[in-house]
């Protein structure tokens, strides 16, 4: 997913996730664990109109997945249902682990750094933008202009080869030396207090939703989501808690999500077992 996966707001207060992350997140809550299974066009039109996603929105994005390679269709007499295809099953679980597995909050940092630098030609523009947004998702930072660093041990080397950027880009794994002041180089790589916003507006938001009841609709609920955690965790870089400020809005944010998730899981579940029209693909 990339910045631009966010557009406006929705009635909630909440930023209105553009259809395609939305339907990432359907396929992902619905399908992932399903394996080869396809879903009606007209279940998932009902479900993303939840979240006021228009059935037009709703065919244009799934044609754009199935020539984007993320999904594939299938006809089955006059109906066409679409599932995941590798790549997208690739997305869907990277994804998955950094919400349920890794979580936002790093507290057993060992104190290695990733740096990766590259130096691509200028009429590159896309490898270029593909590049940063695939290292901003990994938790990379731009230190200087060429070369990016992100905490831990990040195993880059599959995306650079996916870009097809190897031969462009070093990565080493290293230590900071004591001269380096590694909380000010945080501050100083990433956007602290943009990232922190995101936090806090997202526990504001969901706080109010729990405050308010679980409503009547946990699939529209559950899909809206997951979709704005996402938004909120892809540019956080999980950065070592003992070097971000006091007091950081992460650990709440998430401790709100878990509970909103597992609130809403079962009657999504039960509810997407009653809309959704699902065939195997062959």
């Amino acid at each position: 997913m990339e910045d631009d996966d966010i557009s406006g707001s929705d009635p909630s207060g909440g930023p209105q996730p553009r259809p395609q992350s939305l339907m990432l997140a359907f396929f992902g809550n619905h399908v992932l664990d399903a394996g080869a299974l396809g879903v009606y066009s007209g279940s998932i039109i009902d479900v993303l109109g939840r979240v006021g996603v228009g059935e037009q929105a709703v065919r244009s994005t799934l044609t754009r997945m199935v020539n984007r390679g993320l999904l594939r269709r299938q006809r089955e007499g006059r109906r066409m249902y679409f599932g995941l295809t590798a790549q997208a099953t690739r997305v869907l679980e990277d994804g998955r682990i950094r919400i349920w597995q890794k979580g936002a909050v790093n507290d057993d940092w060992d104190g290695a750094w990733t740096l990766l630098g590259f130096s691509l030609p200028e009429s590159w523009q896309r490898q270029r933008h593909d590049l940063r947004s695939q290292l901003a998702w990994s938790g990379f930072g731009a230190l200087y202009s060429g070369l990016w660093v992100a905490p831990g041990r990040v195993d880059v080397a599959g995306i650079v080869a996916e870009l097809g950027l190897a031969a462009h880009v070093k990565i080493f794994h290293a230590q900071a030396d004591e001269a380096t002041d590694i909380g000010l180089m945080i501050r100083d790589t990433w956007d602290l207090e943009s990232i922190a916003a995101r936090y806090v507006s997202f526990d504001k938001r969901w706080t109010a939703h729990l405050n308010a009841g679980s409503g009547d609709d946990p699939i529209g609920t559950r899909l809206r989501l997951v979709s704005e955690w996402l938004w909120t965790i892809r540019t956080d870089p999980r950065l070592p808690a003992r070097h971000l400020p006091a007091e950081w809005p992460a650990r709440p944010a998430q401790e709100t999500f878990r509970r909103v998730a597992e609130q809403t899981e079962a009657p999504a579940a039960r509810m997407a077992g009653e809309l959704l029209d699902t065939a195997p693909l062959r």
